[in-house]
């Protein structure tokens, strides 16, 4: 079990709310309690559940950063749930999707079929572990650990095809809001907590990538330094050595 903790670097650095932090809290207090007790079919089921956690997460970053890409791959939807996602408040709105068509998403980051289809693979493996079936599946400490690994392979991989939505994201942040006398917060890091860091739900590894963004590209842009500067601000507070 050594490895399965590395997910909560891939989950949100921190939350808008104390519900969705209690919940993720939750579910990994319940895998690890179910991994110690050798209950591994729960176990398992508690780590898909962060697993998704995960996805919603990503695909809310692909929301706020490409909403016509989003709204275009929302084909196939009822009008209800196009509705639901586009005003959605928290990306645990996604829920209301099959989880399975929901990988489908990550076609906006460039993922073909047959990436789409590893992805998912956690899924079938819920399904036929979570059902009243009279069989006890994933009952073995190595199969389950072999489970984690796939889940955290598909997580490295969907976490590095989405590194130029959070880039965009970081772009998009210090392009407006640079000025301390136009936005919500006056101090640079508070503006960067709460809106670059709380509104994107960035995690640990969003945040290690983006401190090695390249300021240079907005240098063209009016209020380069200023923008410089919030940068220059988020990666000293950040910045983890």
């Amino acid at each position: 079990m050594a490895n399965a903790i590395d997910i909560l670097e891939y989950l949100p650095n921190s939350y808008k709310t104390r519900d969705e932090q209690d919940y993720i809290n939750f579910l990994w207090e319940s895998f690890e309690s179910n991994y110690n007790n050798a209950k591994y079919p729960f176990a398992f089921i508690a780590y898909h559940m962060l697993y998704m956690s995960f996805v919603y997460f990503e695909v809310w970053q692909i929301k706020e950063n490409r909403k016509t890409d989003f709204e275009k791959a929302m084909v196939g939807l009822s009008n209800d749930m196009e509705n639901d996602f586009i005003n959605a408040v928290t990306p645990f709105a996604f829920v209301k999707s099959n989880e399975a068509p929901f990988f489908k998403f990550f076609k906006l980051l460039g993922c073909d079929n047959s990436k789409i289809g590893t992805y998912k693979k956690s899924v079938d493996d819920r399904n036929n572990s979570s059902h009243s079936n009279g069989k006890i599946l994933f009952n073995d400490k190595n199969i389950i650990d072999r489970k984690i690994d796939d889940v955290l392979r598909a997580v490295d991989d969907i976490q590095n095809h989405s590194k130029p939505i959070i880039e965009e994201c970081l772009a998009k942040f210090l392009i407006e809001n640079h000025d301390p006398d136009k936005r919500q917060y006056y101090d640079d890091l508070d503006q960067i907590r709460e809106i670059l860091i709380h509104g994107n739900y960035l995690s640990q590894k969003d945040i290690e990538h983006l401190l090695t963004f390249d300021i240079t590209i907005l240098s063209k842009r009016k209020n380069y330094e200023a923008m410089k500067s919030l940068f220059e601000t988020f990666v000293e507070n950040y910045k983890t050595t």
